[in-house]
């Protein structure tokens, strides 16, 4: 249990579960393309997922940009207050949403089939990882301001609830 006069470690546990990601995803890569070269796409075929990649890519960034440099999330943490506005209106974790989004997004750049499953593996690490650390943190400090926040924000995935 906290104390309020703690607060979240301004990293969290962003750096290591952004670099399992990417870790899991880089070994997708090389075992996909390189040694086992199956599920590669050409051609025609290859354009949609290139394209989704390409989206993909640049919305990460900017999710991330808006979460990390323009969110003031630092002086939040650092006095104990709940961010609820701006890009958190929209995804409670947009900095590793956005990380999340990029690596897929890259992923999918190597035209691989057999890497779309691995999106959908690190989105569940990403989810167990946050509720069985973060969620847990900011349940202990908020409270019932949390709990009010999560049934009106998604944990990662952005989009405006009504």
């Amino acid at each position: 249990m906290m104390k309020k006069k703690e607060h979240l470690p301004i990293f969290g546990i962003g750096p290591f579960l952004v670099i399992g990601m990417a870790i899991i995803a880089a070994v997708a890569v090389l075992l996909f393309s390189y040694v086992f070269n199956i599920g590669i796409l050409s051609g025609f075929s290859a354009i949609p997922l290139c394209a989704v990649g390409i989206i993909l890519t640049i919305t990460g960034i900017i999710i991330w940009f808006i979460g990390a440099v323009r969110s003031d999330m630092d002086e939040n943490i650092k006095e104990n207050h709940l961010k609820t506005n701006g890009i958190y209106a929209w995804v409670r974790n947009p900095m590793y949403s956005g990380w999340w989004i990029l690596i897929s997004g890259i992923s999918l750049l190597w035209r691989n089939v057999w890497l779309i499953p691995v999106i959908f593996i690190n989105w569940c690490i990403m989810t167990l990882v946050l509720k069985n650390t973060e969620e847990k943190w900011l349940r202990d400090l908020y409270g019932q301001e949390y709990e009010d926040y999560c049934k009106r924000v998604n944990r990662c995935i952005p989009w405006k609830r009504s």
